[in-house]
């Protein structure tokens, strides 16, 4: 699946064994663990992904369908080459993913714990997280995310709609991962992974973004787009902030077109790094949105807000 070698980091320990020679007495992840190190893998191959996992066979099973869903859902959106002729097995890599067209890769650990120590993270901020999006180590700088780890506890409680928009939204990142920098807005990557997600699931905005129409309702508009630190886990408007994005962008493909979107999120990145700080990164993204679709600041913002309003009508 993979088209470069992945590096994990290992602490050995040795001692001397009573002959005088070497003996191992210590191997020991260095910073994100491999899922096998938590325990034994099972594999399940669907057409277009691969999972790995501690599940049954019909969970890793029913994990590998949805995936399988979700490859040509993707590129409905973003194409059958998103991201290029990028290193690594994943949706829309090109000629130089492996394989036959778009692959997705999946982890699926037992529990919450051992997601949390896939990612080298404190397990309490990811527990309402159902799945990431991350690279394996190694990986190419120009594929920052390549993998899909899954979050057994919060995967479970979510319907099939659930997983099925959560595990598409997580292979957008996947297709997009050379098009998306650091200076990528997360309301913009954020926000295009669950409109692909969404588009076509039949639901309405009230129904898709719950927390933002009762604020709404209670008369509470947005004062701006979320920033990049309501999206850190465990924030406390981290619902909100996913909610603003989807409706941002699913309403940006709905006057301009899905194409158009798609161009303005490729021509963020391909506009290069503007320079540190948000002020720089916020006028660049304003130049293109009036160069996309034609909005200055003022019009943009009363764009997304009128739209935001009708979820109280």
């Amino acid at each position: 699946m993979d088209t470069y070698p992945v590096r994990l980091n290992r602490r050995l320990g040795l001692v001397r064994d009573p002959a005088g020679g070497w003996l191992l007495s210590e191997d020991q992840p260095v910073g994100p663990a491999a899922l096998w190190d938590l325990a034994p893998v099972r594999v399940a191959r669907g057409e277009r992904c691969l999972v790995l996992g501690a599940g049954d066979e019909a969970t890793l099973g029913g994990l590998a369908a949805l995936a399988d869903r979700a490859v040509p859902a993707v590129e409905a959106v973003w194409g059958p080459a998103a991201g290029g002729s990028a290193g690594g097995a994943g949706v829309g890599a090109g000629a130089g993913a492996a394989g036959s067209g778009g692959r997705l890769v999946l982890e699926l650990p037992a529990t919450l714990e051992e997601f949390a120590r896939l990612l080298d993270v404190p397990a309490e901020n990811y527990r309402g997280i159902a799945a990431v999006t991350v690279a394996a180590g190694g990986a190419p700088v120009r594929t920052p995310a390549d993998r899909i780890q899954v979050n057994p506890d919060a995967y479970r409680g979510l319907s099939e709609l659930g997983r099925r928009v959560v595990i598409t939204h997580e292979a957008t990142h996947v297709a997009t991962r050379a098009d998306t920098k650091g200076w990528t807005p997360l309301w913009l990557s954020e926000g295009v992974a669950d409109y692909t997600g969404y588009r076509g699931s039949g639901r309405t905005g009230r129904q898709i973004a719950p927390g933002l129409t009762r604020e709404v309702v209670a008369g509470r508009l947005p004062g701006g787009l979320p920033t990049d630190a309501d999206f850190a886990a465990g924030a406390g408007g981290i619902a909100l902030a996913y909610e603003l994005s989807w409706l941002l962008c699913d309403l940006l493909a709905r006057t301009f077109g899905p194409d158009r979107l798609v161009g303005f999120y490729r021509a963020v990145a391909a506009a290069g790094n503007p320079g540190d700080g948000r002020e720089a990164r916020d006028a660049l993204v304003a130049r293109l949105v009036k160069e996309w679709f034609g909005l200055d600041q003022p019009a943009f913002t009363h764009l997304w807000t009128t739209e935001a309003g009708r979820l109280g009508e």
